[in-house]
């Protein structure tokens, strides 16, 4: 197999991390990975915060739900849409028109180009040998996260990364398994006889659950990830920064 594929195929996420510095120049290596990574229009409509402050780290963990790992981890990047800087020459320019703010659509390919940035740093530190994980509570909590971040208007923090040496234990946890192909993969249109008795097969296959099994599992998860607080202020958090950015703040 090639062995970047191999790479994509095997890669899981690492919560628990060998406690040692990662040398400059891997961390600058996947630092370059991301500005190598594609972006609409070539703008790179993000900013990448390096947090080597060990009491900014320690506020992220508590920021994010809770999470000491982060604390521990020997590089965090917090990924951020930005188009504060282009918008800054934009207001430079005498276009004989009025200039319009940046607005949703804005946010959206913002956010775009950063995903794409951070996977590409991902994929960098496993190639190095280094574990990741993302960490998608970054959305939550989002004057806390300006506040620890500094972050002026037009830039919103849309994803975060930490990384590092994996420790034996998570060398050798098994990667959770995934959907098949053909399950979400679809042709020329969406399937949208998927509903919820397919949807329930796929998880009951994915998952290797019997009926009762299954009950169990989908009643846990649904509250776990679902019908509960940090998903409820994840989208509290979210509908603030769009509103922010939409009156730019």
């Amino acid at each position: 197999m090639n062995e970047t594929i191999k790479l994509l195929m095997e890669r899981k996420s690492v919560r628990q991390f060998v406690q040692e510095p990662m040398p400059r120049e891997d961390v600058e290596a996947i630092l370059n990975a991301a500005v190598q990574a594609p972006s609409a229009g070539n703008m790179t409509l993000w900013t990448i915060i390096n947090v080597t402050d060990p009491e900014k780290k320690l506020a992220l963990s508590k920021s994010c739900d809770n999470q000491p790992f982060i604390a521990t981890a020997p590089l965090v990047l917090v990924f951020c849409a930005d188009y504060r800087r282009w918008f800054e020459v934009f207001k430079t320019l005498d276009l004989g028109e009025e200039l319009r703010a940046p607005a949703e659509g804005d946010f959206m390919l913002a956010t775009a180009d950063t995903i794409i940035a951070a996977h590409a740093t991902v994929v960098a530190a496993d190639a190095l040998g280094y574990g990741s994980c993302y960490i998608g509570d970054i959305i939550e909590n989002c004057d806390t996260q300006r506040e620890i971040l500094g972050l002026p208007e037009y830039v919103k923090p849309v994803c975060m990364a930490v990384f590092g040496k994996p420790t034996q234990t998570q060398i050798d946890r098994k990667k959770p398994p995934r959907f098949k192909l053909e399950d979400v993969v679809h042709e020329n249109s969406y399937k949208k006889e998927q509903g919820a008795d397919e949807m329930i097969r796929m998880l009951k296959e994915r998952q290797g659950l019997d009926d009762e099994a299954f009950d169990r599992w989908i009643m846990a998860f649904t509250k776990r990830k679902w019908n509960c607080d940090f998903s409820r202020e994840m989208s509290r958090s979210a509908a603030q920064m769009i509103e922010e950015w939409r009156e730019g703040k």
